[in-house]
């Protein structure tokens, strides 16, 4: 399967850093019947007390509702999903030419399960975020 690129809303909130805030912003979420694909928790460096959970996918009502319900919102962070097949080098490939292109990633989360890769990627701006993906797309065709 070749690598698809695509843009993401990922859903935010900021927490305090205690235990238990992600088993309860996820709650309205696992009642709801969600199947989220992707779940980031994270403190802040420098200040350990705060903390940021983000998820996806947010689509429908009812995923709405259970998002509003669990305190997150849209977070606006011009994001990407990347995802297919792995092979040596696709995680460098993918960096070197985002690089390369003077485009700054504001945070990546990658990860290989079997043989399947998948990043999620953060942009500054919207209009690096559309760059990086034809990039990407651009980078990963299969030769």
């Amino acid at each position: 399967m070749p690598v698809t690129v695509k843009s993401i809303v990922l859903w935010r909130k900021e927490v305090e850093n205690t235990p238990g805030v992600l088993a309860g912003t996820l709650e309205p979420f696992a009642k709801g019947g969600a199947d989220l694909q992707v779940v980031m928790g994270y403190r802040y460096s420098g200040n350990e007390s705060k903390a940021a959970i983000e998820v996806y996918p947010v689509a429908g009502k009812k995923m709405v509702a259970a998002a509003e319900t669990g305190g997150l919102t849209s977070s606006g962070i011009p994001t990407l999903l990347v995802e297919g097949d792995n092979k040596p080098g696709l995680g460098h490939a993918i960096a070197k030419t985002i690089a390369d292109a003077q485009i700054n990633i504001a945070f990546l989360v990658a990860q290989v399960i079997g043989r399947r890769y998948s990043a999620v990627i953060g942009f500054d701006n919207e209009e690096d975020a559309k760059k990086a993906a034809a990039l990407i797309k651009k980078t990963t065709v299969k030769k």
